[in-house]
């Protein structure tokens, strides 16, 4: 029998010893490099002049030979203002990579001996330029939708006499949530290609019927279950359904379980890390989820490489600069 992808040697191409062990010089090279490339060029994030720009040694900072504002390698970026050392975030990237099922404020806050609103934010930034940076074009060929309910749970009271029936929905949780999930198959190798997901209130036949025109290309299969969210389908593509209460795949082949194996990580991620999602950033778990099932054969040298270019290519965000002074997001962000 073969050796899992994950066990294998080819699959660990980078540990929390080659990051700690980075001089402050390294990580600012590694850093500038994943933000400019190779080359002498950089780019004024004010004017946005490319150029061999003064470099201020001592500082570690550029001036723009065109607008004179002084930046530097993290001016523009989600790291913009930080005050830690550049390896520590380099590490926080290293730690958030490994967790294969995530990892909560908490435990990043020990791991890197910061104090919890630091790791809060800085995980949150993390989560950010995944979502801001993902391939968001239309899906293809085969296609399968599904959806799960999250922040449910009611509690019921101590006395039967006392309990309500929780399936009525004046006595359910006013902070549930539906994460609806779109993953397009992979013909040429187990698993799926690529995947999409959504907050919604509930499953309801406008919000998918939006999403699979915006985000399904015509001519693609779908698959899905009975739920009736998903009758408008079968007007617009080929639709194939399965019933669940009967069976996982039906006999013509149709299932959603690539959709199920996405929800299967997003539980575990619920379960065993974060225990609770809030409602404002539900959007941005959720691709992270995503993220991590996608990439799933992709070693951690590189899934780190590739999350350090996001978090550079991402412009300061403006829900978490400034998070614990109060400039927070207002609202969730839903389909609807």
């Amino acid at each position: 029998m073969s050796q899992h992808f994950l066990l294998s040697a080819q699959a660990r191409t980078m540990s929390l010893r080659q990051i700690f062990a980075l001089t402050d010089d390294a990580a600012f090279d590694y850093f500038r490099h994943s933000r400019w490339g190779n080359g002498e060029e950089v780019t004024c994030p004010e004017c946005g002049s490319i150029a061999r720009h003064y470099f201020i040694s001592t500082r570690k900072q550029w001036r723009c030979r065109d607008c004179k504002h002084t930046f530097s390698v993290t001016s523009g970026t989600l790291f913009a203002f930080h005050k830690l050392p550049l390896k520590i975030y380099l590490a926080a990237v290293a730690i958030y990579t490994n967790a294969v099922k995530g990892t909560s404020a908490l435990q990043l806050s020990r791991d890197l001996d910061v104090q919890y609103k630091t790791a809060f934010v800085l995980a949150h930034k993390i989560r950010e330029s995944l979502m801001v940076k993902r391939d968001e074009t239309a899906l293809d060929g085969e296609v399968e939708m599904d959806g799960a309910y999250v922040n449910g749970h009611v509690r019921p009271a101590n006395k039967k006499a006392d309990r309500v029936d929780r399936r009525l929905a004046e006595n359910q949780n006013p902070d549930k949530r539906c994460v609806f999930v779109m993953r397009s198959r992979d013909n040429d190798g187990p698993g799926a290609k690529r995947t999409l997901t959504f907050v919604m209130k509930q499953e309801n036949q406008a919000d998918v019927k939006k999403l699979a025109g915006r985000f399904v290309k015509k001519g693609s299969i779908v698959f899905a279950d009975e739920a009736n969210a998903y009758d408008p389908l079968h007007a617009y593509y080929d639709t194939r359904r399965v019933n669940h209460q009967v069976e996982y795949r039906s006999d013509a082949g149709a299932t959603s379980n690539q959709a199920e194996s996405f929800f299967s990580r997003f539980r575990r991620m619920q379960y065993g890390q974060m225990h609770r999602f809030g409602t404002l950033y539900l959007d941005n778990y959720a691709n992270e989820a995503a993220y991590r099932e996608d990439n799933r054969r992709m070693s951690n040298g590189e899934m780190f490489g590739d999350i350090v270019v996001k978090c550079a290519a991402s412009r300061t965000s403006r829900d978490f600069c400034g998070y614990w002074q109060g400039n927070r997001r207002l609202a969730e962000r839903l389909v609807s």
